[in-house]
């Protein structure tokens, strides 16, 4: 096979310019599968900032706050490890799929998928036409018809892409305080309104311009699938066996014998390269570019059935299976992968079940020694903070020594409210009878209570006389 075509990249011509790709208008089982996956993904998208469960944003990562809801659930600083776990299950996760299923991830529910062709794709074939439609506009000199057309998708893009910014805005501050500030008006919060605008300009470049490159050459998912993929791996692929038979492909000619003169079923039709949106030639093999995004095997479908000859010329398929007729099977490889993302799953839900909801913590006041008191009572002081994780508020919160005889005094208050979703700290003072301790540094084990109900522990050092017995 000649291998030259991995020399260089369907985005740059031979003089290292930008070699603009002008996809046909896809069509087929799979394009409408894809459009109905996309169209629910986006309704998710533009959704999860607007529900609300028990009065918290579906989903929120408010990173200037430092607060957090993950499918209605509040997650605090805290509670990073939970982040992390989760961000390990999701890297697994593609992993084994992309092991499984090659690059399916990118295109059936990768974001830059799913808005370049679901979105700003078909808005660009609605107005500039299919292919050759925008092939002849682009060489066309600058007229009125031309800067007409150009104006409108210009204007409808950045619309678009404006429209995304907030979308992301909204997950990062809040619906609540989106509509506050657009409420208030750009004026009131220039700040806010500048970064708006700069993430439109970075959506409108990324959609406008960039467009497949992000695959090709930014998004580093691309580089891991060389890693991942293997013989058995299922992918995009072009049936070479069939397609070329023993004297290679052939354009088509009515009432030919194809298989008495060896030529495979390909007709070379290029139709699987004019449909591609990273301008591809997928009969060349596995390649970096292909975002399995199976506009070509429903082009190659309907060229097949419009020739009278079986489809499936280009399927979902692995080299195994188009080399030796394998089926798939689950291999070692993938049930490491499936053992170790299942026992992350249970660790993370367990994790999930034992998160407190109240977070507390209390610390000696830096730079104090130890006060004695009367009766030989030793003195500490103390800054706690409680953080609530809940929606509700925690009413008559107190603390109770639970592994030594002492007293515990909050200034200012014996007994307080934390509010829901809300940090209270203050400064408390633990005595203790200098008889009661076994070392000059022990350790207090202090219960957090809410009435009369434990809600969480927590533990603290206790500085005391150094003992010379």
């Amino acid at each position: 096979m000649d291998e030259n075509f991995r020399d260089s990249i369907a985005t740059i011509n031979e003089e290292g310019k930008r070699a603009w790709i002008y996809p046909k208008k896809p069509g087929g089982r799979f394009y409408r599968y894809r459009k109905w996956v996309s169209y629910g993904l986006l309704l998710f998208l533009f959704a999860a900032p607007i529900i609300k469960v028990n009065g918290n944003q579906f989903l929120m990562f408010n990173v200037l706050e430092r607060r957090f809801n993950i499918f209605g659930f509040p997650f605090w600083p805290q509670d990073f490890h939970l982040f992390v776990v989760s961000m390990i299950i999701g890297v697994i996760f593609i992993a084994l799929f992309t092991v499984a299923y090659g690059r399916i991830f990118c295109g059936w529910m990768c974001p830059q998928t799913i808005f370049m062709e679901m979105v700003f794709r078909r808005i660009e074939f609605w107005i500039d036409g299919d292919r050759g439609a925008q092939k002849r506009l682009a060489k066309m000199p600058w007229n009125g018809y031309k800067i007409r057309k150009r104006v409108l998708k210009g204007s409808v893009f950045f619309i678009i892409s404006f429209l995304i910014s907030n979308i992301f805005l909204a997950y990062l501050i809040g619906t609540d305080s989106l509509i506050m500030y657009i409420t208030a008006g750009p004026a009131q919060h220039l700040n806010t309104f500048v970064s708006l605008l700069i993430f439109t300009g970075v959506f409108y470049f990324v959609f406008g311009w960039f467009r497949e490159q992000v695959c090709i050459i930014a998004c580093p998912y691309g580089r891991m699938q060389g890693v991942l993929l293997d013989n058995k791996s299922i992918v995009v692929a072009y049936d070479h066996k069939r397609g070329e038979g023993t004297n290679g492909r052939k354009k088509f000619r009515k009432n030919e014998d194809r298989e008495a003169l060896g030529h495979g079923d390909c007709i070379d039709c290029f139709q699987c390269v004019h449909v591609c949106p990273t301008g591809i030639d997928i009969r060349n093999g596995t390649q970096l570019e292909c975002v399995n995004c199976t506009a070509c095997i429903d082009e190659c479908d309907a060229i097949m059935e419009k020739i009278d000859l079986p489809k499936g010329l280009i399927r979902y398929a692995s080299e195994d299976n188009i080399n030796k007729k394998s089926k798939f099977t689950f291999t070692p490889r993938l049930q490491g992968y499936t053992a170790v993302l299942t026992i992350l799953t249970c660790v993370f839900v367990g994790m999930l079940f034992l998160r407190n909801d109240i977070e507390a913590n209390i610390l000696r006041l830096p730079g104090q020694l130890y006060e004695r008191k009367e009766g030989n009572m030793i003195s500490n002081v103390y800054t706690y903070k409680l953080i609530n994780k809940t929606n509700k508020d925690i009413a008559n919160v107190s603390f109770k020594l639970l592994s030594h005889k002492g007293n515990i005094e909050v200034v200012t208050h014996e007994k307080f409210e934390v509010q829901a979703q809300q940090l209270s700290e203050g400064t408390l003072f633990i005595e203790i009878n200098n008889a009661g301790l076994d070392g000059d540094k022990d350790k207090l084990e202090i219960g957090v209570y809410s009435g009369d109900d434990l809600i969480e522990t927590t533990t603290a050092r206790f500085l005391a006389p150094r003992s010379y017995n």
